[in-house]
């Protein structure tokens, strides 16, 4: 296995992909989570993550399952997005989407220190000051201390801590095992703990929420690959100040199908979170050597 390919655009577009269907999977668990267990939602959004990565893995004349050269990685980065999931999923039950992604994006912070000192990454003065701007603008949004925000806030703080180890492992495997390998083996821990967990609180879903829930296990499956090909062509460190656009699908899917209208505060923070990323993408252009002309 080759080691990452240094290909910065295409890394932060795979980025930008993949934090829409985060947005788009988020939408499905919170409507999903009003009938039905969380234990329930959070073992079909990995069963069917590994069904239809299976399938197209005998599709495309693939082992099932691929072998890794890191198993223990594989397995404790798999737990971490289970983590993750069920801190984030119990929180949108009493939190509004948008908030909930907001508050987690201390996790691009926790990201790019973990870059630094777990994968030796340099990170440089820009890439921090666009972390800090879009660290500014969830500052705005979410208003410490003004008591704006639910107790289910500190589950979304445990999703930001956990969900950073996740993607320093996706970062440090991306080196070792192909896309297709991680991303089969994202869902095998999980899918054995959930499985494991939800028969104890088990609901029978509706034809309606069986279509709901494969969906999200589709999707889980898709935005964790272009997740895999992004931190496979750029830095972590790179990549983490482009989460803070995530927000802004937040607030639009909160508002279309949830009623959850966001305010001033709300908008403002918006704009300051991408005005970050978008310095990022300014600056590291300027610092990039131009080739000469032919």
């Amino acid at each position: 296995m080759t080691a990452p390919v240094d290909r910065p655009a295409a890394g932060i577009a795979y980025q930008l992909a993949a934090l829409l269907s985060f947005v788009v999977m988020d939408v499905a668990i919170k409507a999903s989570v009003q009938t039905l267990p969380l234990a329930v939602v959070l073992w079909a959004r990995f069963a069917f993550h590994l069904a239809f990565v299976s399938a197209l893995f005998v599709l495309m004349g693939r082992r099932v399952p691929p072998r890794t050269r890191a198993p223990r990685l594989q397995a404790i980065r798999s737990l971490c997005l289970c983590v993750a999931n069920l801190c984030f999923s119990a929180a949108l039950i009493y939190i509004p989407l948008a908030e909930a992604v907001a508050i987690g994006f201390v996790s691009p912070l926790i990201t790019t220190l973990l870059a630094a000192r777990v994968l030796g990454e340099a990170v440089g003065w820009r890439r921090w000051l666009g972390i800090a701007v879009g660290f500014a603008g969830v500052l705005v949004i979410i208003r410490p201390g003004l008591g704006v925000t639910h107790p289910a806030a500190l589950l979304v703080l445990g999703t930001a801590t956990v969900f950073a180890v996740y993607q320093v492992l996706t970062r440090r495997l991306a080196g070792v095992d192909d896309a297709p390998t991680t991303i089969f083996h994202t869902g095998v821990a999980s899918g054995i703990v959930t499985t494991v967990i939800a028969p104890f609180d088990w609901v029978w879903p509706s034809p309606t929420e069986w279509a709901m829930l494969a969906m999200i296990g589709a999707i889980g499956g898709g935005s964790h690959f272009l997740l895999i090909q992004a931190f496979q062509r750029a830095p972590a460190s790179l990549l983490a100040p482009f989460a803070y656009t995530q927000i802004i699908w937040a607030v639009i899917a909160g508002w279309v199908f949830f009623a959850e209208l966001p305010d001033l505060f709300a908008a403002i923070g918006g704009l300051i979170v991408a005005a970050g990323g978008l310095f990022v993408i300014w600056s590291e252009s300027r610092a990039r050597p131009r080739r000469p002309a032919a």
